[in-house]
């Protein structure tokens, strides 16, 4: 449905638009990220539910108007809930023929097409493949287009202030902002503001952008339009009263830790090495040293998982993160952290693979890593975020977990939900239940072997208290007194208790419940980690079709909560949705005999909600 199709008149005055999904996309140096920021922030003050999704190349700065090098910021936005940044665009702006022909085809029929016509030379128009100019062969003749010579506006406008043409023309970006801004009715101050507070110190810069910025608004009020380009309203959504932030998956996954660490009453000690999409986790935490937080960037993966687990083994909480390939570096350490029993906590946020692979991309490609890739029989506990806003309560949890039975956690995000930004209703830290660590204090018949009869946790000593001396490592302990022991007997009774304790995670942990519909019935989608904004959204559209279908989205992948089974089981037919070869459906069939059937996806970007829809209507109809 395209936006004129999408419209409600209202007394013949303004043209009330349910729900939008706008996409800038340019070359990697045009700042459509920054301009989708801008607008973000612009909406969320405005008061729309809203969903982004960031999407750029590997390259930090590839060949202008090469398509591998086109950056794109597409935001869903619009009155109802927002779960998902959306599936058709109904306003794609292209600032060059590399945007437009990579990007065109998500652009609904009769939607609008706003292009820099200044971009389209030939050299641009070869580069990007095009054998003739689709501005004027009849090409775009099913949109409506705005073909606008924006670098020459911009740079008559930003003449005032004396700046070099290269970087008159970096300004374009905010121009057509302010024009997209303008056709939404979006408020501009927080831009202005945001503008002259990062170049505070060259005003003329400041002064450029917001004079471009201006100047895109009042195009669109005084040009003379197409039929049908006009501002559209888009009511604000009906939300909770509160506190509320803009938020990624990679802030509020910070800001978790943050809290589990004030809750656990615990120094956090973040150890990592930088990798896309990961590294943006340790750039958030490095400004928080407020909050006890010492944050070390070390020489590669395997030092910074020996950092983190050696911080542990000191009395702080140790997290590292990675993306696939460094977790398959930190494999040793995280063992070694199975086998000394000490709380670590492990984040991967997937990309695209294998090896290098996709490493601006998103997938679901490490589950198995996460729940078999180490040595021998050591099981841990594997945790995955469905949101943005899901990561802060998932970072509480992981590290809950992680201290009250000793033991490492792996905390699944990918770079979807890392990049990705929806509003997040700030909770009152004071909401939340304190769980200090107890450490062990008592000499008295000490050994690192002492474990709670309850969960089977090992007792956690701080080395150097005075008569708790004692040594652990990666050779196998004895069950008795934590000295090391060879013997056959002792090695198959440490194994067994190891998987006890992680098994017995499940009484613990929330029975699983259904997200939406009923608790049994003809189908059920189940999901895992990001896939939850499409299922649910497909789940809902179904829904209101009359259609017997419900979700269920699973946040504790291992162990998995004790009543999973027998809820799958109260449903016809099961389908899974995922960014990978099907690995979490394997899992549902191999451990519950149930015939899961299965919907991958592995294109480096999320499911769209009709595939979702498609695939639900197909398997009620077999």
């Amino acid at each position: 449905m395209s936006v004129v199709e999408n419209i409600n008149s209202v007394d013949g005055e303004d043209n009330i638009v349910r729900d939008v999904v706008v996409r800038f996309a340019g070359d990697s140096g045009d700042g459509m990220q920054l301009t989708g920021n801008n607008f973000t922030e612009a909406t969320a003050i405005y008061g729309n539910d809203l969903a982004t999704f960031p999407d750029f190349p590997a390259e930090i700065r590839a060949p202008a108007g090469a398509t591998f090098g086109v950056s794109a910021f597409q935001i869903y936005f619009g009155s109802e809930d927002v779960t998902t940044a959306g599936d058709e665009v109904d306003v794609l702006v292209a600032m060059n023929p590399a945007a437009l022909i990579t990007n065109l085809k998500d652009l609904v029929n009769g939607g609008l097409l706003v292009v820099d016509k200044d971009a389209f030379t030939r050299r641009n128009l070869t580069r990007a493949g095009y054998l003739e100019n689709p501005l004027e062969d009849g090409t775009l003749d099913g949109y409506r287009l705005l073909s606008i010579d924006i670098t020459r506006e911009v740079v008559e406008t930003v003449k005032p202030f004396g700046l070099s043409h290269k970087f008159a023309v970096r300004c374009k970006n905010m121009w057509t902002l302010g024009l997209i801004m303008w056709l939404f009715d979006r408020p501009r101050e927080a831009t202005i503001d945001g503008l002259q507070t990062k170049f505070a110190s060259k005003p003329e810069i400041a002064n450029a952008n917001v004079a471009a910025l201006n100047a895109g608004h009042a195009y669109g009020e005084t040009a003379e339009l197409p039929s049908g380009v006009e501002v559209y309203m888009v009511p604000r959504a009906e939300v909770t009263p509160g506190l509320y932030r803009n938020t990624t998956g990679t802030e509020a996954l910070a800001y978790g830790l943050l809290a589990a660490g004030q809750l656990s009453d615990l120094p956090i000690v973040f150890a990592s090495y930088p990798i896309t999409p990961a590294s943006s986790l340790l750039h958030t935490l490095s400004s928080q040293k407020q909050f006890d937080v010492v944050t070390f960037q070390a020489e590669d993966e395997i030092a910074a998982a020996g950092a983190a687990l050696g911080a542990s083994f000191a009395g702080s909480l140790g997290v590292t993160s990675s993306s696939g390939p460094g977790i398959s570096l930190k494999g040793e350490t995280i063992s070694l952290a199975c086998a000394t029993e000490l709380p670590l906590i492990i984040v991967n946020t997937q990309r695209g693979g294998p090896s290098t692979g996709l490493p601006t991309k998103t997938e679901q490609s490490d589950l198995n890593q996460a729940l078999f890739g180490r040595h021998a029989d050591s099981s841990l506990p594997v945790i995955a975020a469905s949101t943005c806003v899901d990561c802060f309560e998932v970072a509480i949890e992981a590290v809950k977990i992680a201290v009250k039975f000793t033991t490492p956690v792996i905390l699944l995000s990918d770079g979807y939900i890392a990049n990705a930004s929806e509003p997040w209703h700030v909770p009152d830290f004071n909401d939340f239940e304190p769980f200090p660590v107890t450490f062990e204090t008592n000499a008295e018949e000490f050994t690192p072997a002492n474990r709670d009869p309850e969960t089977l946790a090992r007792v956690w000593a701080k080395p150097g208290t005075p008569g708790l001396e004692h040594r652990i490592g990666g050779l196998e302990k004895s069950f008795e007194t934590g000295d090391i022991s060879y013997e056959p007997d002792n090695h198959q009774k440490m194994t067994d208790i190891r998987k006890a304790k992680i098994d017995g995670i499940a009484r613990f942990i929330p029975d699983q419940e259904v997200i939406l519909g009923n608790d049994s019935g003809k189908l059920a989608v189940v999901g895992w980690g990001s896939t939850f904004g499409p299922i649910h959204q497909g789940v809902k559209r179904c829904r209101k079709e009359g259609l017997d279908v419900s979700h269920i989205h699973v946040r504790y992948m291992w162990p998995m909560p004790a009543n999973l089974e027998a809820l799958l089981k109260r449903f016809d037919r099961i389908l899974v949705p995922e960014m990978n070869n099907g690995q979490f459906v394997e899992i549902i069939r191999s451990r519950f005999l149930i015939d899961a059937r299965r919907l991958n996806k592995v294109s480096g970007q999320p499911f769209k909600i009709r595939e979702i829809e498609e695939a639900i209507k197909a398997q009620l109809e077999a």
